[in-house]
């Protein structure tokens, strides 16, 4: 009988190219492009910043010194990534069932065992990675027990936004007087002046579904939306999924549901604002695994290997899909976090 876990197929090299072969199910921070993604060949993420700085430069007299040019400031600061590694089992008598009938050559079979354990392995980190982008988005990177792991604001010297707050509760009989809009011009100022003259295609913000309802049903955006077809329909977007969305006063607002074991990313009444299209804001940085094979290589975003606990491969075979990254935000004063009231 053919020694599956001896094949050539089954080791590390192999098998993860396989996976990244396999249909990927995208999350919706993925979807939305706003994280940029790259592999780096060490463990710790190095953020170099400039400082570039405007003064108004006083009248001097003719003949004499001039004014001394203010020095940019720099920076750099060093992040750990941050390893997910969850493992499955697969026996030789799981092996020994599936084998196919009157044949001796299992690969076949096991192949498709290890396939289906390896991708809801994957699924589980995908959902975890959408879970440390949304923290990303919130300032504090949290880990799945929510245990603080890095606080972005301490690490870069700053203060965070101040919650906005939407009073826009239906119990509250909201009136059109223009407030929900001039609630959002002041939102996008708060963006802007964080993010000086860099450049921006939008602002998004990912609500609650409690949030975006209220949102929908406050009458300054059901009246200013009367004569726009389908503005309340879903619509397809970023990649044919449908999402509700609604452009309103200079904000792309969407409801946000994701959700895993009963933990909402979003909770309850709340909202997250964020620029899109700024070069370097939000990144994904993949670290190397802790291989032998992977030392000084560019990171992936998954490895799968095989037996990581050396254990006896004659009777079953660990495998493990492992991820080393870390998400951030390069400006966390551009979040602005917002409630319903």
């Amino acid at each position: 009988m053919l020694d599956v876990f001896q094949a050539s197929a089954f080791t590390m090299v192999n098998q993860t190219a396989r996976l990244e072969d396999m249909p990927h199910q995208p999350r919706r921070l993925a979807q939305l492009g706003l994280f940029q993604e790259d592999g780096i060949a060490t463990t710790q993420l190095t953020v170099e910043r400039r400082e570039n700085t405007l003064f108004l430069v006083p009248t001097s007299p003719r003949g004499g010194p001039g004014t001394q040019n203010s020095r940019d400031g720099r920076n750099i600061r060093v992040f750990p990534t941050y390893r997910i590694a969850p493992e499955d089992t697969i026996s030789a008598d799981e092996v020994q069932n599936v084998r196919q009938f009157g044949t001796d050559d299992v690969l076949e079979s096991y192949q498709a065992e290890v396939d289906r354990r390896v991708a809801r392995m994957d699924a589980s980190i995908a959902a975890t990675e959408e879970f440390y982008r949304v923290n990303a988005i919130k300032g504090i990177l949290l880990d799945a027990d929510g245990s603080s792991l890095l606080n972005l604001f301490t690490e870069f010297g700053v203060s965070a936004q101040t919650e906005q707050d939407f009073a826009m509760a239906t119990g509250d009989s909201p009136a059109d007087d223009g407030s929900l809009r001039r609630k959002c011009t002041a939102i996008i100022r708060l963006i802007e002046t964080e993010l000086g003259g860099l450049p921006y295609t939008g602002i998004h913000g990912l609500c609650s579904p409690e949030f975006f309802d209220d949102l929908i049903a406050h009458p300054e955006v059901r009246n200013s939306v009367k004569n726009w077809p389908g503005a309340m329909e879903l619509r397809e977007r970023f990649g044919g999924q449908q999402v509700r969305v609604l452009d309103f006063g200079g904000i792309e607002f969407e409801e946000y549901t994701g959700t895993v074991s009963g933990t909402r990313y979003v909770a309850a009444d709340k909202a997250h604002f964020v620029p899109r299209g700024v070069p370097e804001l939000f990144i994904s940085r993949y670290a190397p695994a802790e291989y032998i094979d992977t030392v000084n290589t560019v990171g992936r975003p998954r490895y799968v290997v095989p037996n990581p606990d050396g254990t006896d491969p004659k009777h079953h075979q660990t495998w493990r899909v492992q991820s080393q990254m870390i998400h951030l935000c390069t400006r966390p004063r551009t979040l602005v976090p917002a409630k319903r009231t």
